[in-house]
């Protein structure tokens, strides 16, 4: 079955007719919101990343999908990404192992070395070792994953002497993804520990994402991992309106505030041009803009081109207007996500 879900950063940026900004706290408890209504039209995954940056809401991805799943009955949660690489793998066990109590088993964690790199001077972390503490930090998480006692000999970690670590998953072990923008040597590495792999599809053709897939699963048969665990999703930015112009004309504003937020502290990143963006949402795009019927036979193409079993909707990238999500929410859950089923069900 294909799993259909949106990721998050909790996005910031200025509203295009007030000029305004919405708060933190604000974005933040919109997001408690959205989380019940994409579990309420029947989508299968939310995912929020984390970040530490003043146009994304949300730092603590774990407190914002605990309080999501209060109220949920059927939506897996995971953040999308958490940085492990600045953080205690001990801690975010410990946290999605407690939302997975909460939501009755439906925690999952996906895994990144985050692709800002605000949180490695915050927590003290020096970015020579950007490879060396993700490669570390993933290997003492898969461990914890494993074992209730830990044994753990840390070089950029600490070393734990045969302590247990609680809570426990409420049945096995936590789903454990892990994210990469398209890198081969990620790629590699993921497969060869038999992790299910997120490509970030979000610029260019996705359709160049089929080549690092067919490296995923070949290396990762190679080395004894069942097609069972060589799971693939990708996550595209998008948005969806009841009119495919309407939803063309209305992201342009939000996606391009984002994008020049980002070129200013990337040299190979750049402003938006208006051109750029019509390319992006065009049939061979990465951006998955329009009316539900457009949306939907995007992504139709997007699982055939990359056999992917999982696709996330970025919705949205940039801010707008609460109801507004809620509505492309409601849209994405109730017309788009039939009409992907009812083809891969046939």
């Amino acid at each position: 079955m294909i799993e259909l879900g949106i990721t998050t950063f909790g996005e910031t940026t200025q509203l295009e007719v007030s000029k305004e900004k919405i708060t933190h706290q604000e974005r933040i408890r919109q997001l408690v919101e959205e989380i019940e209504l994409a579990d309420k039209v029947g989508l299968d995954v939310y995912g929020i990343g984390e970040h530490h940056r003043e146009d994304f809401a949300v730092s603590a991805p774990e407190i914002v999908l605990a309080a999501g799943a209060v109220n949920t009955k059927q939506i897996k949660l995971t953040p999308a990404v958490t940085i492990i690489s600045s953080n205690d793998p001990v801690r975010i066990y410990q946290q999605y192992a407690t939302i997975d109590a909460i939501s009755n088993g439906r925690a999952e964690i996906m895994a990144g070395r985050g692709s800002f790199i605000e949180s490695f001077p915050l927590f003290g972390y020096d970015l020579k070792d950007y490879d060396q503490l993700f490669d570390e930090k993933l290997d003492m998480l898969l461990t914890i994953n494993e074992n209730t006692k830990l044994n753990w000999q840390g070089q950029l970690s600490q070393t734990v002497d045969n302590r247990p670590v609680y809570p426990r998953a409420q049945v096995g072990k936590l789903p454990i993804w892990v994210a990469t923008g398209g890198n081969v040597d990620s790629t590699v590495k993921i497969a060869q520990k038999g992790l299910p792999i997120v490509y970030a599809t979000i610029g260019g053709n996705p359709k160049a994402f089929a080549q690092l897939v067919a490296i995923y699963k070949e290396i990762g048969s190679r080395y004894g991992h069942s097609p069972e665990q060589l799971k693939v999703a990708a996550h595209s930015w998008g948005w969806i309106e009841g009119d495919n112009q309407a939803a063309i004309d209305h992201y342009f504003y939000p996606t391009k505030q984002t994008v020049d937020n980002i070129a200013k502290g990337r040299s190979h990143w750049s402003e938006m041009t208006k051109e750029q963006y019509l390319a992006s949402v065009g049939p061979e795009g990465a951006i998955f803009v329009g009316d539900p019927e457009h949306v939907a036979q995007k992504i139709i193409n997007i699982i055939t081109d990359l056999q992917l079993d999982r696709f996330m909707l970025h919705l949205p990238i940039g801010s707008m207007q609460h109801e507004q999500v809620l509505e492309a929410i409601q849209l994405y859950g109730k017309e788009v996500a039939p009409l992907v089923r009812r083809h891969f069900n046939k």
